[in-house]
């Protein structure tokens, strides 16, 4: 199987052999060879030759070659939907909103393009002045395996419009559908070397960051993402749009439909088996009555949703997108017991496959010094406090800030919460793994660069030209100045 795209041509790879796994039934999926640096070279090569032409086609035929992006995603309602839960696991369910988002981000961004970046003239005593925005160059595009379409899209299509050409690197978990993505693109008409595709692990990972690249637009972990920060320090001139997750906290407090409330932190915890970077993984609850009924409804919930295979009947929640990530989940759980976590719900390894793990929830109220890591999975930390600035306090106390949200009935704990809870997606009333392509995705802290994403993509894929512009040459005068 060809696994590289380069210059316009499907080719193989000269690295090691690569394979993507269904997590359900161990399926083979995908297969090929990976990119070796000379792979990558190439595909660099390739798309810093493409540049110049690509940054010069006028924004119209852009436009209308990302439109046709589109029309081609459409032939793709079933192939798409399915390679995504096939490799990563998602449920179908999730993967054909997922190829939704894909489509719809070409007029977000274009929506965004015009509004964030654009062009604009206006008349001065001399002439004019004109601002337009041009693109960095090369952009090093790294995938994560959650989103796997949604997400390296997310950075693709702005860029492109932008004017950038691409060197993309889905995840190792999931290239068939870095492939799929990469060829619509192809078929949509887009030119030789504007997208390159290179596949691999951490070998072409290093390969990549190494490129002749002006800009890495990453999407992963905070180690990796951390990683790449400290690589490029001492380079101002590479864009790094890095978005790395976060310990994210859930408050309820003063609500009144506990099932109401019960609904909103489950589906923020367990939704797409806990493997959004929005998730809650902290749920921060009143001590005494109040937040007992909580948690019994939260527990109850965990012990009901319907785990299962993306192509089995109402199912809510498949596998983790690997064996090794789902014993990583039990061994986390562990942990916390040591450290005096009282497990509510324990989160389990079913007889489905080693993918497939129950949702858990654990009490880790008077627990010292708990881990402030990203655990991905179907799992969240209940801690109860007295008072609401205990709370607020309680969601503060990581060095992420992705996300965040209150449930509640009561507007002044909004305003406050408003105002001191610090995340860059902030939620009331719906569940934190909630967010919307027409708004910034980001947030402070650990969780990125202050480089946010989604609507706010066109800020990190152009930068800013500003110019003063005069008919013809005219004698100056200032004082001081020879006449």
């Amino acid at each position: 199987m060809s696994s590289l795209f380069i210059q316009g041509h499907w080719q193989q790879g000269q690295g090691e052999r690569l394979q993507s796994v269904d997590p359900a039934n161990g399926e083979i999926v995908w297969e090929g060879a990976a990119a070796n640096p000379e792979d990558v070279n190439a595909a660099f090569a390739a798309a810093r030759a493409a540049f110049p032409a690509w940054a010069r086609t006028p924004i119209e035929e852009r436009i209308s070659l990302l439109r046709k992006y589109v029309e081609v995603l459409d032939t793709l309602a079933d192939t798409l939907p399915q390679t995504i839960s096939r490799e990563v696991g998602k449920v179908l369910w999730e993967t054909q909103a997922e190829l939704g988002a894909m489509k719809g981000k070409v007029d977000l961004s274009i929506s965004s393009y015009g509004e964030r970046t654009g062009h604009s003239v206006s008349e001065t005593a001399f002439g004019s002045s004109e601002l337009i925005h041009r693109p960095h160059g090369v952009m090093a595009v790294m995938g994560p395996y959650n989103f796997p379409g949604h997400l390296p899209n997310g950075h693709i299509v702005p860029a492109l419009l932008a004017g950038n050409t691409i060197v993309f690197k889905p995840s190792e978990l999931a290239p068939a559908t870095g492939e799929l993505l990469v060829k619509a693109l192809e078929k949509a008409g887009i030119p030789p070397g504007v997208v390159n595709l290179v596949q691999g692990g951490r070998e072409t990972g290093g390969a990549l960051l190494e490129g002749d690249l002006d800009g890495v637009l990453f999407t992963g972990s905070a180690a990796t993402g951390s990683f790449i920060h400290k690589k490029f320090g001492g380079r101002p001139e590479i864009m790094l749009a890095l978005e790395m997750g976060g310990n994210n906290p859930l408050i309820a407090w003063s609500y009144g439909e506990v099932e109401a409330a019960a609904d909103i932190a489950a589906q923020s915890a367990f939704l797409t088996s806990g493997q959004r970077c929005t998730c809650a993984r902290r749920l921060i609850l009143p001590t005494g009555r109040e937040g007992d009924a909580l948690i019994d409804a939260v527990v109850s919930r965990a012990e009901r949703l319907v785990v299962g295979a993306w192509n089995e009947e109402n199912v809510f929640m498949g596998p983790l997108v690997s064996a090794q990530a789902a014993s990583g989940a039990v061994g986390f759980q562990s942990k916390l017991e040591e450290m005096g976590g009282r497990a509510l719900k324990k989160l389990a390894i079913l007889g489905k496959s080693p993918a497939f793990v129950s949702p858990g929830v654990i009490d880790m109220t008077g627990v010292v010094s708990p881990p402030d890591e990203e655990l991905f999975g179907p799992f969240i930390q209940v801690t109860r406090v007295d008072t609401f600035d205990q709370a607020i306090e309680a969601a503060n106390a990581t060095r992420f800030g992705l996300s965040a949200g209150l449930v509640s009935d009561d507007p002044e704990l909004w305003s406050e919460a408003h105002l001191a809870l610090r995340a860059g997606i902030l939620n009331l009333n719906r569940p934190t793994a909630g967010a919307s392509s027409a708004l910034p995705f980001g947030g402070p802290g650990l969780s990125g660069n202050h480089r946010p994403s989604a609507f706010y993509a066109a800020d990190y894929c152009a930068w800013p030209q500003a110019s003063q512009i005069a008919p013809q040459p005219e004698r100056l005068k200032a004082q001081g100045f020879p006449s």
